[in-house]
């Protein structure tokens, strides 16, 4: 497949000579055609033996998508468009937008904030007279 490479972030993008395919027929129903055609696409990608990222990003990708590999390689389907180009794309682009993930640096920790005094006292009173005027609605003294 030609084409302008996918990008995964900045100037890191999934070299083609590493992709492989694999064409199936897509399930479900279909037409007189439907037999003939191998439209579903399979693309993997050796995440364990790639030099095309980074060695941090690799290592996160490795740690995060561990569930997914199958002895380094991520593998990703594509059957829902009746063209196998379209589904050749689809296949590139949810594979390139999932190590796009993958490789992300991790979020910022949280910074803990103080509450302030003025805050809290406020709020204590506000409660104090709210279960004054509670206390006051009840029937004893009728």
């Amino acid at each position: 497949m030609s084409g302008p490479p996918h990008v995964i972030r900045g100037s890191v993008s999934l070299p083609e000579a590493e992709l492989m395919w694999r064409f199936s027929r897509s399930s479900g129903p279909g037409g007189q055609h439907v037999n003939t055609s191998d439209s579903q696409v399979e693309l993997r990608f050796d995440l364990a033996r790639t030099e095309a990222l980074p060695p941090v990003w690799k290592e996160r990708a490795l740690d995060r998508l561990a569930s997914r590999l199958v002895d380094g390689v991520v593998t990703v389907r594509a059957s829902e468009h009746r063209s196998q180009w379209r589904n050749r794309e689809t296949a590139s682009v949810r594979l390139a937008a999932l190590l796009a993930e993958a490789t992300a640096p991790p979020p910022r920790p949280r910074r803990k904030t103080k509450i302030p005094r003025g805050i809290n006292e406020r709020r204590l009173r506000e409660k104090k007279a709210r279960a004054q005027t509670k206390r006051g609605r009840t029937g004893r003294d009728w």
